[in-house]
């Protein structure tokens, strides 16, 4: 069967090429920005890329069209599409009817977490000799791939709360029919797809009708929106993590690096890792009670983790140029700013943090999450903040009243001149925006060269 994908690169239908792909399907997709690493990795799995939306692409026509969530009418390939009367599927029904059916579905939701959650449990259920399939939004250096079928009934799922296509405006997530569910946590994001908190919650409750009560729901215990969902109604046992929870961290280390994991009052082992922060905690704790529901021990869970290597793009080291240090991350909402700097800060102590951020992602560019932002970079030294032409509000007014020394930049020329000025021996420079920024990883590690 020949499958095209619209909107190929980003980071969901990507994975899923890769399992269409593994399913001995012939695929080809478009998109308007083919970009790392979702382009490497697809041309590297033998997928042919094409850049734009031409109608051109549709002919000779495939078989099944599966049309990305970013894509809408008016676009002229969706428009092509409908005139030609062409079979076509959203991306999470694709993979529901196709991969999923059967299975035991592991399901991580929540606003922040989602692409490290689901990597660690992947990764704990390899280590775990369970061979798991997996489609994450995010490429797990343990792994070096996003998505693939897998060859035991066990599927790990990135499950976003995002829209699932311009025809089925409901959230990707209630497709998957998860058995076993994390919920990391809940805040207001995807301003343009959500008028409130509320209707995010309505959509998480629908997930929360899906899961058998057979199942298990993993959630934080200090989650006052998880809270609200479950209260709507639950019909599925519950563990909860985070203090006062069932599965909780003991720190032996400030930046999260070494913690004790603690069930039920028991200790469990300690997990010594290469990450930091008091989110990826969190997301540990969730990952080691997922796997104990599908027999893993915390023991072996915990071993796991200790191998565990991260994610491309979440505190990706990327370059080292005479000392300094720069980092490719992905936040983009200001909790996570906040989380990940906190983290970096409590490794590195008193060295020089440079924070550059591209405030991309829609709820951004709408700005929904202006208030948050001046406070979220406390952490940093210094902070380089994007403003392209086309951004719509006043970033330099909602950043003036920041603590730190800050700077609004229309170019990247200029982000790099300002890092150039500050950057000395031991200065850390972390990246952060959910596009491909210019290339700007690779201009500043060229220009400190």
């Amino acid at each position: 069967m020949h499958i095209h994908i619209l909107g190929i690169c980003g980071t969901f239908m990507g994975s899923l090429a890769v399992l269409a792909k593994e399913l001995g399907h012939r695929v080809t997709g478009s998109d308007a920005n083919v970009y790392p690493p979702m382009s490497t990795q697809l041309e590297a799995q033998g997928i042919e890329l094409m850049q734009g939306y031409d109608a051109a692409h549709l002919s000779p026509a495939p078989d099944l069209v599966v049309i990305g969530n970013a894509l809408s009418r008016g676009n002229p390939a969706v428009e092509y599409v409908l005139n030609q009367g062409l079979p076509y599927v959203s991306g999470p029904q694709w993979l529901a009817d196709h991969v999923l059916q059967g299975r035991w579905v592991l399901g991580v939701a929540g606003t922040h977490g989602k692409t490290s959650t689901s990597s660690m449990l992947a990764w704990v259920l390899e280590h775990a000799g369970m061979a798991p399939g997996f489609l994450i939004g995010g490429v797990p250096q343990n792994f070096g791939i996003s998505a693939r079928l897998g060859d035991t009934p066990f599927f790990v799922v990135e499950a976003d709360e995002y829209d699932s296509a311009f025809f089925d405006k409901r959230s990707k997530f209630v497709h998957y029919r998860p058995r076993t569910a994390i919920l990391n946590n809940l805040e207001f994001d995807h301003a343009d797809i959500f008028p409130d908190l509320p209707a995010i919650e309505r959509q998480f409750h629908h997930l929360v009708r899906t899961i058998p009560g057979e199942g298990l729901i993993i959630h934080p215990v200090a989650e006052a929106a998880l809270v609200r969902v479950l209260q709507m109604g639950c019909w599925t046992p519950v563990q909860t993590t985070g203090g006062g929870g069932q599965w909780q961290a003991r720190l032996l280390s400030e930046d999260g690096s070494r913690f004790e994991v603690i069930f039920d009052g028991v200790p469990q082992g300690t997990v010594d890792w290469s990450l930091t922060g008091r989110h990826n905690v969190d997301n540990a704790l969730a990952t080691l009670a997922a796997a104990r529901h599908v027999g893993v021990v915390p023991e072996l869970g915990i071993a796991g983790l200790s191998l565990f290597k991260s994610v491309k793009r979440r505190m990706e080291k990327v370059a080292e140029v005479d000392g300094v240090t720069i980092y490719d991350d992905f936040a983009h909402h200001p909790t996570a700013i906040a989380t990940t700097l906190d983290g970096l800060r409590k490794r590195v102590g008193s060295a020089q943090v440079i924070a550059v951020v591209e405030p991309r992602s829609n709820s951004m560019k709408l700005g929904a999450h202006r208030d948050g932002l001046a406070e979220s970079v406390v952490q940093a030294d210094r902070v380089y903040w994007y403003a392209p032409p086309n951004l719509g509000w006043d970033l330099a007014a909602t950043v003036a009243g920041a603590t730190v020394p800050t700077e609004v930049c229309d170019s990247l020329e200029a982000i790099i001149a300002g890092v150039m000025a500050h950057a000395a021996p031991g200065t850390q420079v972390v990246i952060m925006s959910n596009g491909g920024f210019g290339g700007l990883h690779g201009k500043l590690a060229a220009a400190l060269q």
